[in-house]
């Protein structure tokens, strides 16, 4: 019963109207695993650092209950690091910097005993590596989430075309879908999507929360409402290792498993944007994150 959590471990410099963070702990693999804890007992972390990567960081990844044994540090290199600013309705956002650092030759080795994961978590890594750790499992997940952006389609799009296929969940937001497929509305690029591949589709949508589309049906899956949002960053991947860490738990997966998931993945994202980077999930209080799993569960549509 493992979850194998497979994306970029990452420092970030954070800016928006409120406040600004140089340097804080990143990336869309810290964001699952961390966020994943909260639902399930261990997830097995494969990524890369560089020799720059602070002993305080990896014992918060180890004190969620991740197994490092898949996370490589290079003692030449730095690791990846994004400088992003958030413009004032903190819907939209700037690259000021992007470092690749340890990213450039990295190739994702999967420890030999993390090759039957029950669930594979594809986090933001480029396509082609994507591509060689589903090729590298001994045995087919039950499930294989990818989530992807948009820089991926605007320069490896035949790659992404592969990762897709062999894709069982996408989650995706409502730009990235528009660009995937050519439809602006939802509906109908969840179509398109599934016939690439994908039997469930999420499409996140910010504020306004996530549509789940299986087969000929739809949920919406709202957002808990924050008053005071002071940094985005991350919320995506928080509300993906919340499905993760659910569905590692389930015998058989199911619609109803997925959806559930998707609530406790809504649910934990919306602490991580009350903080800057992961503050807001790294202590998260079990009776509030059950009490916004049952308010987002209440009004589901």
């Amino acid at each position: 019963m493992k979850a194998l959590v497979v994306g970029t471990v990452a420092y970030d410099t954070i800016e928006t109207p409120f406040d600004k963070r140089e340097r804080i702990l990143g990336g869309s693999a810290t964001y699952i695993t961390i966020s994943s804890s909260y639902f399930c007992n261990k997830t097995h972390l494969v990524s890369v650092v560089g020799k720059d990567f602070k002993k305080q960081d990896i014992d918060i990844l180890k004190k969620h209950n991740s197994d490092l044994t898949g996370l490589q540090i290079e003692e030449k290199g730095k690791t990846f690091y994004w400088h992003g600013k958030y413009q004032k309705n903190m819907n939209e956002r700037d690259t000021i910097e992007t470092q690749t650092n340890v990213l450039d030759n990295y190739t994702p080795n999967i420890p030999k005993t993390h090759r039957e994961p029950k669930i594979l978590m594809l986090g933001n890594l480029m396509p082609t590596n994507n591509q060689k750790v589903i090729d590298s499992l001994t045995k087919k997940p039950t499930i294989t989430i990818l989530d992807t952006m948009n820089f991926w389609m605007d320069h490896f799009w035949e790659d992404l075309q592969k990762n897709i296929k062999n894709t069982d969940l996408i989650t995706i937001n409502n730009e990235e879908s528009v660009q995937l497929t050519g439809e602006k509305k939802i509906e109908k690029a969840a179509k398109k999507i599934q016939k690439k591949g994908p039997k469930y589709v999420v499409i996140k949508e910010g504020s306004e929360g996530a549509s789940f589309f299986y087969k000929d049906k739809k949920f919406k899956i709202p957002s808990f409402f924050v008053k005071n949002v002071i940094d985005p960053t991350g919320a995506g991947d928080s509300f993906a290792g919340g499905l993760t860490g659910h569905l590692v738990n389930k015998e058989k997966i199911t619609e109803e498993d997925v959806l559930e998931g998707l609530i406790k993945g809504s649910a934990i994202a919306s602490f991580c944007v009350q903080k800057f980077g992961p503050e807001g999930i790294i202590k998260v209080n079990q009776k509030q994150l059950k009490e916004r799993i049952n308010t987002i569960t209440k009004n589901l549509i």
